[in-house]
C-alpha cells in the first residue's frame, strides 16, 4: 500500500510535466481537447488509487499509521521523506482526488472562462495546457498535505498550492481577478512565514522534524513557553488558510474572482488544509501551547460563525446588490469557525466534529460552487438581484432540476437533520458544551450559545436566498423565456456530491468510525 500511495503523488506530477512538453500538436482546438482529456484521465486514475487505498486501509485500527515509507531525504537537517495515512487523513485524500476528479470532468465540457470545448478557439485565451498543468500541480499539494509526516515536508507541501491556485484566480478567472489572487498569495504567504518560523522552533528544540516522534513525545522536551510560542506561530499561519476571523478578508474576494472549479477546489480542499494541520501538528505536538491558546481560538471561531452569518443575512437582502459566490464564501467563514471550535474544546468529540464538519463543507460548498457557476454562465452574472428579478432565474419554474439541487444544497449547508451538514456543527457544539479539563466551561457554554445563534441565521440566509433564486421576486413579473436545465455533463460531475452528501448524513458512523480512534491517540500523546 505504500507504494499506492506514492503513486498518489507521482502520477499528478507526472501528469503535470506532461503538458510542458510538445506533445499535443500545433491546432489549438485539438491540443486543448487533448489536454483537458490527460486531465480526465490522470485525475480518474488518482481517484482509483484513492480507493484502492481506502479498500487496503485497515479500518479496524484507524489509529495506526499505515501505507508508510520513511527514508532519509536531507540528513544535515534529519528531514525525512515520511509518508503514511491514517483515519484522520484518509477522508481528506478521497475528498481531495474526488473533487479534483470532478473539476477535470467539468472543465472537459466547461472551459473556466465559459468557452465550450468544441468551440473555436481563442488566442487570447490562455492554453488548456496551463490549466491542465497547474490543475494537476495542485492536485499533488493537496495530496501531499494530507500524507507527509514531517514538518519540513508539510511545509512545502502547503506551499506548493498557492503558485498554481494564484494563477487560476489571476489568469481564468472574472472581475477583479488580479487584485483578488494577489491579495491570496500575500495573505497565504505570511501565514505560511509565520507556520515555518513555529516549526523551526519545535525542530531546533526538539532535534526532529518527524511529525510521529514528536507526537509520540507529545510535548516532552519542549517547555510551556516555546509550546506557546511555537503553537502561537503555528495557530495564526493556519489560522489564514483556514479561514479564521479576522484572517479571512482574502476569501471573499478570491471566491468571487475564482473560475468555478478554483471555487471549487479553494472551498472543499484548500481551506481544509489549515484545519487538518491544526488537528495534526498542534494537538498533539505542543499539547500545553495549544491548551493556553485553545480559549482565545474558540472565541475568534464563535465570533467568526457569527460574524459569517450576518455578513450573509446583509448580501441575500433585496437591493444589496449581493453576490451569489461572495455570499457562498461568507458561509465559508461561519462554517469553518464551527471546525475551529470542535477543535478549540480539545475533546474526542468536537474534534470529531471538526474533522466530520471539514468533509461534510468540503460536498456541500463544492456542490454550491458548481451549482452557482452554472448560473453565472447562464445569466452571466452570479449577482443576486439580478438573478432574483423580472429577468432572474425563477429556477423552479425555468430549471426545476437546478433549483432542486440548489435548494438541496443550501438545506444540507444549514444543518438539516439527515444531511452532512448536521453532525459536525452539533459535535463541535457538544465539544464545547463540555470542554476538556482546564478550560473554562463558562467561557464555552458562551461559544456554544453564539454558534446556536449562528445555525438559526445561516438558516435565515439560506432560505432567502433559495427564496428568491428559485421562486424569484414575487413583485416582479415571471420569467417567460426558457433557460438550459442540467445538463448531461453537469448531472454526471455534480451528483457524487449529493449523494455522499446523503450518505454522511444517514450513516455518520463512515467517518466517525476512521476519525474517533485516531483523535483519541493524538490527544492521548499518539
Amino acid at each position: 500500500m505504500n507504494a499506492v500511495l506514492i503513486a498518489l503523488l507521482v502520477l499528478p506530477l507526472l501528469g503535470a510535466a506532461l503538458t510542458l512538453a510538445p506533445v499535443f500538436g500545433p491546432d489549438r482546438a485539438v491540443a486543448d481537447r487533448r489536454a483537458l482529456r490527460l486531465n480526465t484521465v490522470v485525475t480518474g486514475a488518482v481517484l482509483l488509487l484513492a480507493g484502492a487505498l481506502a479498500a487496503g486501509f485497515d479500518h479496524d485500527d484507524p489509529a495506526r499509521m499505515q501505507a508508510t515509507t520513511d527514508v532519509s531525504w536531507i540528513p544535515a537537517l534529519h528531514v525525512r521523506l515520511h509518508l503514511g495515512v491514517d483515519g484522520i487523513s484518509l477522508p481528506l485524500i478521497v475528498l481531495t482526488a474526488l473533487l479534483t476528479f470532478l473539476c477535470a470532468l467539468y472543465s472537459e465540457k466547461r472551459l473556466p472562462n465559459g468557452a465550450d470545448r468544441g468551440g473555436a478557439p481563442d488566442e487570447h485565451r490562455p492554453s488548456a495546457q496551463a490549466f491542465v498543468g497547474l490543475l494537476l500541480l495542485l492536485e499533488v499539494g493537496m495530496l501531499a498535505t494530507f500524507v507527509v509526516l514531517d514538518l519540513l515536508l508539510f511545509f512545502l507541501a502547503f506551499e506548493i498550492v498557492l503558485i498554481p491556485m494564484y494563477f487560476l484566480i489571476a489568469r481564468w478567472g472574472s472581475g477583479a481577478k488580479v487584485p483578488a489572487a494577489n491579495r491570496f498569495i500575500l495573505y497565504t504567504l505570511l501565514g505560511s512565514a509565520l507556520m515555518l518560523l513555529g516549526f523551526l522552533l519545535i525542530g531546533s528544540k526538539a532535534g526532529t522534524f518527524d511529525m510521529q516522534a514528536l507526537a509520540a513525545a507529545h510535548g516532552s522536551g519542549l517547555s510551556h513557553t516555546t509550546q506557546v510560542t511555537a503553537g502561537l506561530a503555528i495557530l495564526v499561519g493556519l489560522a489564514v488558510k483556514a479561514p479564521a476571523w479576522p484572517l479571512h478578508s482574502w476569501l471573499p474576494d478570491a471566491h468571487t474572482a475564482a473560475p468555478t472549479v478554483g471555487s471549487v477546489l479553494l472551498a472543499g480542499v484548500l481551506l481544509k488544509m489549515g484545519t487538518y494541520g491544526l488537528v495534526r501538528v498542534l494537538l498533539p505536538i505542543v499539547p500545553d501551547g495549544t491548551a493556553t491558546l485553545a480559549p482565545y481560538l474558540g472565541a475568534f471561531a464563535a465570533v467568526g460563525i457569527v460574524y459569517g452569518s450576518l455578513a450573509c443575512l446583509a448580501l441575500a437582502r433585496p437591493g444589496a446588490k449581493g453576490d451569489l459566490k461572495r455570499l457562498i464564501a461568507y458561509s465559508s467563514v461561519g462554517h469553518m469557525g464551527f471546525v475551529l471550535l470542535g477543535i478549540a474544546s480539545l475533546t474526542p468529540v468536537g474534534v470529531n466534529g471538526a474533522l466530520f464538519a471539514n468533509i461534510a463543507h468540503g460536498l456541500i460548498t463544492g456542490l454550491l460552487f458548481f451549482v452557482v457557476g452554472a448560473l453565472k454562465d447562464r445569466y452571466g452574472t452570479a449577482d443576486l438581484d439580478t438573478l432574483s428579478g423580472a429577468t432572474g432565474a425563477a429556477l423552479y419554474g425555468r430549471a426545476p432540476r437546478l433549483g432542486v439541487l440548489l435548494a438541496f444544497a443550501a438545506v444540507a449547508s444549514l444543518g438539516l437533520p439527515g444531511l452532512a451538514g448536521f453532525w459536525g456543527e452539533v459535535l463541535a457544539m457538544f465539544g464545547a458544551f463540555d470542554p476538556a479539563d482546564g478550560l473554562s466551561r463558562p467561557a464555552f457554554v458562551t461559544y456554544m450559545v453564539l454558534a446556536g445563534l449562528g445555525t438559526l441565521l445561516t438558516a435565515a440566509y439560506l432560505l432567502i436566498m433559495v427564496k428568491r433564486v428559485c421562486m424569484g421576486d414575487p413583485e416582479q413579473p415571471a420569467p417567460v423565456a426558457e433557460v438550459a436545465d442540467l445538463r448531461p455533463y453537469e448531472a454526471v460531475s455534480w451528483t457524487p456530491l449529493a449523494a455522499l452528501t446523503l450518505l454522511a448524513g444517514l450513516w455518520p458512523a463512515l467517518l466517525l468510525g476512521l476519525s474517533n480512534p485516531a483523535v483519541k491517540h493524538l490527544l492521548g500523546g499518539g
